[in-house]
C-alpha cells in the first residue's frame, strides 16, 4: 500500500492560489517524469483556462533558456497568484506582449506543499483532461524471437 492509498485526497478548493501551486508541482515533476508530455499538456491547458478566466495574466516574452533547433526562441511569462510560469507563445503574443529580454535567474517561485497526485487530481478536475485521453497505454505483448538454422526459410 503506497502513501497515497493510506491517506485519501483532501478536498481542496479550486482557488487560483491552489491551482497555481498545482501547476507549479506538475511543472516541477514534468522535468524528470517518465511521461512528461501529459504533465506539460496539463500545465499548459490549466494556464490557458486560468488566463481565459482572468485568474492569470500574460506578462511578456522571455528568451528561452533551452531553444530547440533555432538560435533564439521566446516563451510567454505568465503570472498566476504568487507564481510565474512559461508557456509556448502564439503568433498574437509576439504582437501584443512586450519582450522582456533574458530570463532573470534570481526570481523564484515560492515553495509548494501539494503532492504530485493531489496536484494532478486538482488540475484534472479543473481542466477535464485525463491521462489516457489521447493515447491509450501501450499494450503490446512480448513475442519471442524465432531462430532458424542457417539456410532454413521463415514460414
Amino acid at each position: 500500500m503506497n502513501h497515497d492509498q493510506k491517506h485519501p485526497l483532501k478536498k481542496i478548493s479550486l482557488t487560483s492560489e491552489n491551482l497555481a501551486q498545482a501547476v507549479f508541482i506538475v511543472n516541477r515533476h514534468a522535468k524528470t517524469a517518465p511521461n512528461p508530455k501529459y504533465l506539460y499538456k496539463l500545465k499548459q491547458e490549466s494556464l490557458k483556462k486560468l488566463i481565459n478566466e482572468g485568474k492569470a495574466r500574460k506578462i511578456g516574452l522571455h528568451f528561452s533558456q533551452n531553444p530547440r533547433n533555432s538560435q533564439q526562441q521566446s516563451d510567454v511569462l505568465v503570472e498566476c497568484g504568487r507564481y510565474t510560469f512559461h508557456i509556448p507563445p502564439t503568433k498574437a503574443d509576439f504582437q501584443d506582449l512586450p519582450h522582456l529580454g533574458k530570463l532573470d535567474g534570481s526570481v523564484r517561485n515560492p515553495k509548494a506543499t501539494l503532492s504530485l497526485t493531489t496536484a494532478k487530481t486538482l488540475l484534472q478536475t479543473y481542466t477535464g483532461i485525463t491521462e489516457f485521453e489521447n493515447h491509450p497505454p501501450n499494450k503490446r505483448t512480448y513475442q519471442k524471437p524465432i531462430f532458424k538454422k542457417l539456410g532454413e526459410h521463415y514460414s
